[in-house]
């Protein structure tokens, strides 16, 4: 059964997801596990703070600094001005950038441009991205490949969102025998398939069945940042709806447990850390929890909204607090600091 819905509400949906994650506080009631971990401080690190060397290779780009933009939006006039600025300083720093979903363009087309910033960040790591779900809604691996066609991204990321559909008015709620489809998209070999969750983690057992299906990465996405729980109780007007919402505020795996659980249960696979990072000291702690990326969505939304500029100042700060946090503990580069064992509370 499809539901259509009109280009005018996904695009008003999208409007107010980035007015309420900017206006109102729609943190996960749970923290993410980040603040009980901690570096072994060296007093003498025996190196020089220059030569701290961030670089990594995700999905066989390099990266100056193992750092992704997390999707955040477009498909809106607001979306366009967030991607460009994100776009220019994924380009100018070196990051890799995730576009929010590409779904808006299809239903819209004047919407495209607002995912069309290959121009301005030619290098970067790009990542396209559509719900999975839409697979059960009339969406096919054509759209996947016009996805990645229309973005010219580096791949593709499938999200997984069950509780904010099932939370959502107009929620596409059916998940059933979508891992067939994610494998089907996988067994083309067209493109890397990244599966990210929106904020309430993901479990080893699913993150084993990923890996046998043949994902190139994962976001784990786990509890401690943005709720989407919250998120769309604030969209709604009905009383019975908002109680539906509040209880799930403290919902999902919280970032460290789903983290290192993927880990474990497929320690090959490539792994994106979000879920509430707020800094470069996060984002260290997350790589020697065994991540390759941290992805930064909240933490950089209005500066992306305001100018080029502010985005690239906080990208830069957090930049300089992870190389800190890496030469206060003896850290010369990333694969070190993934090898690095902190101490836990």
């Amino acid at each position: 059964m499809r539901q259509h819905h009109s280009s005018a509400d996904i695009s008003k949906r999208k409007e107010d997801h980035i007015r309420i994650n900017l206006e109102e506080n729609v943190r996960s009631g749970l923290t993410n596990g980040l603040e009980k971990f901690h570096f072994i401080h060296q007093a003498l690190p025996e190196m020089d703070l220059k030569d701290v060397d961030t670089t990594t290779t995700f999905l066989e780009k390099k990266l100056k600094i193992p750092i992704l933009l997390s999707s955040m939006t477009g498909g809106t006039a607001r979306g366009s001005i967030i991607n460009s600025n994100l776009a220019r300083s994924a380009e100018e720093m070196g990051i890799a950038l995730g576009l929010g979903s590409v779904r808006a363009a299809f239903e819209d087309q004047e919407t495209v441009n607002s995912f069309q910033v290959r121009k301005i960040a030619p290098s970067a790591l790009i990542l396209a991205n559509l719900g999975a779900v839409q697979l059960n809604y009339s969406y096919t691996i054509e759209h996947c490949l016009r996805a990645m066609d229309m973005t010219q991204a580096d791949g593709l990321i499938l999200h997984l969102n069950p509780l904010q559909e099932a939370l959502q008015p107009e929620g596409n709620t059916d998940f059933s025998s979508l891992l067939k489809k994610i494998e089907g998209i996988c067994n083309l070999e067209r493109f890397p398939v990244i599966i990210k969750e929106v904020g309430w983690g993901i479990s080893a057992e699913l993150a084993k069945k990923l890996g046998d299906a043949g994902v190139s990465a994962i976001d784990v996405a786990g509890a401690g940042g943005t709720s989407w729980s919250q998120v769309e109780k604030h969209r709604m007007k009905e009383k019975k709806l908002i109680q539906i919402a509040e209880a799930f505020t403290d919902w999902g795996i919280p970032l460290v447990d789903s983290l290192i659980q993927v880990r474990e249960a497929v320690p090959q696979m490539p792994i994106i850390a979000s879920g509430g990072l707020n800094n470069g000291v996060d984002l260290a702690k997350c790589i020697a929890l065994g991540a390759n990326l941290g992805g930064f969505a909240r933490t950089i939304l209005s500066a992306a909204l305001t100018s080029y500029e502010e985005t690239l100042e906080i990208i830069e700060i957090i930049s300089t607090q992870l190389r800190i946090a890496m030469f206060s503990s003896g850290i010369k580069n990333i694969d070190q600091l993934g090898k690095t064992s902190l101490v836990m509370d």
